[in-house]
């Protein structure tokens, strides 16, 4: 018998619910958030436990937590179910900033628990099989990976204004799928972007298109490409290019592009919406390894050490946005 804690029920938070309800293996799920008629209506949508408080959620007997909360709690929750001896479920990232990010990861490793990060990419059958391709050396040496995420349209400014940027809240995920794929660390990071949508991603010092080059330590170049408005739906891609093959991963026939090759139907498929319809399988295999993860297992996914990693690119990214330059990771790790 297995049971897990979710706290948050935002947008994330909802759909993790609805995913974990339809998970065979888990036996029950106890769900809280700060509004308390939220929880009434996720818990009668899906058959929940609904209680009304974090502490209440903890007492209540779990095996295990997912933190789906904004991003300015991830880490006092985090470490609220680590304290109890719970393994634990955190949406990334595990804080708002690299140096918090791996404070908290110091006192999860004194802990020994448990504790795995949501970047649900790893778990995607394309971006394994890419992975799979790398490790098996038939790509020879890396020299190029590009990797892509453009939302079809930016979350409400609210959530903009606490996100911590495009490179801490949308781009993580390309930096962890880059550094994950190549098995290499970053050594510099060179980022540049540009507001041409809502004024508020300047009064948030923030922007809504970026391009971002990451130099990694044996040689290959990474390259990120991150926006906030594409209409024609959410375009998530990777390409991985070796000195012998390449691989793709996102060129399915939901791709949100028109190609223009005149002698090709290809896609033709209705474009993908969001990342939870693209990732929908990708989010399901997450959780269910989470699951074995309550139930004693290894992680499967990305542990805090790999999140901390991604923490000090997006640090990285950031700043050299401010400066107009290139920064090294040793400049801001810390």
């Amino acid at each position: 018998m297995t049971t897990l804690g979710l706290i948050g029920l935002g947008r994330i938070g909802a759909f993790h619910a609805e995913t974990l309800t339809g998970l065979p293996e888990l036996d029950g799920l106890v769900i809280t958030d700060e509004r308390t008629e939220i929880v009434r209506q996720v818990a009668d949508k899906y058959g929940a436990t609904p209680v009304y408080s974090v502490e209440a959620l903890l007492s209540s007997g779990v095996d295990g937590v997912v933190v789906a909360a904004a991003t300015p709690a991830h880490a006092e929750l985090t470490l609220a179910a680590v304290e109890r001896g719970l393994p634990t479920f955190c949406e990334k990232p595990v804080a708002s900033t690299a140096a918090e990010s791996a404070r908290v990861a110091a006192a999860i490793a004194r802990s020994g628990v448990p504790v795995q990060i949501g970047y649900q990419r790893r778990f995607d059958a394309a971006f394994a099989a890419a992975k799979a391709a790398v490790a098996s050396g038939t790509l020879g040496p890396l020299h190029t990976v590009r990797s892509t995420t453009m939302d079809p349209a930016p979350p409400p400014m609210d959530y903009i204004k606490g996100s911590g940027g495009i490179f801490r809240d949308c781009a993580v995920h390309d930096f962890d799928a880059l550094r994950w794929i190549t098995g290499q660390e970053a050594v510099e990071v060179y980022a540049t972007g540009s507001v041409q949508g809502d004024p508020l991603f300047t009064e948030y010092g923030d922007v809504d298109t970026a391009a971002i080059t990451v130099r990694f330590d044996q040689g290959t170049i990474g390259l990120v490409s991150a926006a906030r408005y594409n209409g024609r739906g959410y375009d998530c891609r990777l390409e991985v290019h070796g000195f012998d093959d390449s691989v793709a991963a996102g060129w399915d026939q939901g791709v949100p592009v028109h190609n223009s090759d005149p002698h090709t139907e290809f896609p033709t498929g209705t474009p993908h919406h969001f990342f939870m319809d693209r990732f929908t399988d990708a989010f399901r295999t997450e959780l269910s390894g989470f699951v074995r993860v309550v139930q004693g297992g290894a992680i499967e996914g990305a542990t805090v050490a790999d999140a901390v990693e991604v923490a000090w690119i997006a640090e990285a990214a950031t700043e050299s946005l401010r400066r107009g330059a290139p920064v090294r990771i040793e400049e801001v790790r810390r």
